[in-house]
């Protein structure tokens, strides 16, 4: 029976590195920046759902964030100020993402094609999914920013800037409130989640 290499390639993508132009204090890889997208597109669903009445299907929002960037296995990171240089780079790249996407999707079981198709191929995604998954996207790059320049590291400040107007030209509700709940946490250091957490059981 032939074998798939399928999962062999995703796990290659924590050796590819994000944020390839900028001195990093904490290096982020693909793999680890998926993950975080797809626990924060779930969170903006479940709020979608639980806080705005709105109807999406979470879990599926979850799994199509969790392969969203899988293509890069073949095309690897392009920075952000490269892939948007111009129109004609903009175009080619996500014709190659298109293309590697697609490679991807052959590499599975016939039988399993079907199922993996919705969460590989991007342009098949739902507007709606689509939408909460780039602003889990741009959430997880503003997260990176703030704790880079919270950390002292200049090189981070301009991306803080430029990502933070992204987030707020995107007017979602479910983003604020994710915003709102979560953000501060993230500039914690152990020791003072551990104490917020201890004043927080004794009720003080």
């Amino acid at each position: 029976m032939k074998t798939s290499k399928f999962f062999a390639y995703l796990g290659r993508l924590k050796w590819i590195k994000r944020w390839g132009l900028k001195r990093n204090i904490d290096e982020e890889n693909v793999m680890e920046h998926s993950w975080h997208v797809a626990t924060i597109a779930h969170a903006l669903a479940l709020i979608h759902q639980h806080r705005f009445a709105g109807v999406i299907d979470a879990n599926h929002v979850a799994a199509a964030a969790l392969f969203h960037d899988a293509a890069e296995i073949i095309t690897g990171d392009m920075p952000t100020p490269v892939k948007y240089h111009s129109a004609t780079i903009r175009d080619a790249y996500k014709q190659i993402e298109r293309e590697a996407e697609h490679e991807l999707l052959q590499l599975l079981p016939d039988y399993l094609r079907p199922a993996y198709q919705p969460l590989l191929i991007s342009e098949q995604l739902d507007a709606q999914t689509t939408a909460f998954i780039k602003a889990a996207d741009i959430i997880s790059a503003y997260i990176k920013c703030q704790q880079e320049v919270n950390a002292q590291n200049s090189e981070f400040e301009s991306a803080l800037h430029s990502t933070e107007a992204r987030l707020r030209a995107l007017s979602m509700p479910e983003v604020d409130e994710f915003m709102r709940l979560f953000n501060d946490g993230y500039l914690l250091t152990l020791d003072q989640l551990l104490a917020q957490h201890e004043h927080e059981i004794k009720g003080e």
